[in-house]
């Protein structure tokens, strides 16, 4: 375990003072546990897992990042800083960072869990990615989390996250960008309707329409629809929608006009629709 924890270290880029710290950052519950009753401690020696310094490390890791990215591009505004961070201390994007530093092999872990492949499991390792930060803080202060945070966390990722937000790219995330879209020109908000349901209830499709609402308050007062999706629920049917008008919107001057844009969206719901519902149980109902 010696030899294994100064490789991990080495990864790290920070020699712990206290190495008990590390110990218990990579500490799994199911071993506190283990350890408790096999000692006939009961539930007392629990306290031996990570999720403290679990807690600690989520907080300390949001302040890194939003300090480093908050210094690094003045140019972003709060929107852009907020949706950054929240992708750079993800749980998804954290677990990427945890496999980075092979961390996942260093758990350790009740004989139960060590057999159920625990050790490879997201959530597992982007919480143990944090406990390890919160250990980085108590034995070093900001300065090696800073460090840490700047080499493996952000690197190149945020230029690169910040483009796909803005474009509509990361994570489908499209109603997001066409919000902050809107909002940027001062036209006003998306309002999303469902339009049609079609299908059996096991294989049903929705069309939604998005729409500019112009006065607050009043979600009746909307131009004629900027763009229509199709999903297989909902969400996905309003993340379409958004997609499309993104594509509209991203037209140049010399791109056809709103009305012939529309146009072809229809066009395009009406071969969608045609093409995914075909067959003895297409139904088309309206929706509430």
């Amino acid at each position: 375990m010696e030899a294994d924890l100064k490789q991990l270290e080495a990864s790290l880029g920070y020699a712990f003072a206290r190495a008990e710290l590390l110990l218990r950052a990579l500490t799994h519950r199911s071993l506190a546990k283990q350890v408790a009753q096999e000692a006939g401690t009961g539930e007392a020696a629990v306290a031996g897992d990570n999720e403290r310094l679990e807690f600690l490390g989520d907080a300390v890791l949001n302040l890194v990042v939003a300090e480093a990215l908050f210094t690094a591009h003045p140019e972003w505004d709060e929107g852009e800083l907020t949706r950054v961070r929240a992708q750079l201390v993800s749980r998804q994007y954290m677990a990427g960072v945890a496999r980075a530093i092979d961390l996942g092999q260093y758990l350790r872990l009740s004989r139960g869990e060590e057999r159920s492949g625990l050790r490879r499991k997201s959530t597992v390792l982007s919480n143990t990615m944090e406990a390890v930060v919160g250990a980085l803080f108590l034995d070093g202060g900001l300065k090696p989390v800073r460090a840490f945070v700047e080499r493996r966390v952000i690197g190149q990722a945020a230029e690169q996250l910040a483009e796909e937000l803005r474009s509509g790219a990361a994570l489908g995330n499209y109603k997001s960008a066409l919000q902050e879209r809107l909002q940027a020109a001062r036209v006003g908000a998306p309002v999303y309707r469902v339009k049609s349901e079609m299908g059996p209830d096991h294989r049903k499709r929705f069309l939604v329409e998005v729409r500019i609402q112009t006065r607050a308050g009043e979600p009746g007062e909307t131009v004629e629809p900027l763009a229509r999706g199709f999903g297989s629920t909902k969400k996905r049917a309003e993340q379409d929608a958004a997609r499309h008008a993104l594509e509209h919107l991203a037209a140049d001057a010399g791109a056809p006009g709103p009305d012939a844009a529309r146009s072809d969206q229809a066009e395009s719901d009406a071969a969608q629709a045609n093409a995914g519902e075909s067959g003895p149980h297409q139904e088309e109902r309206a929706a509430p």
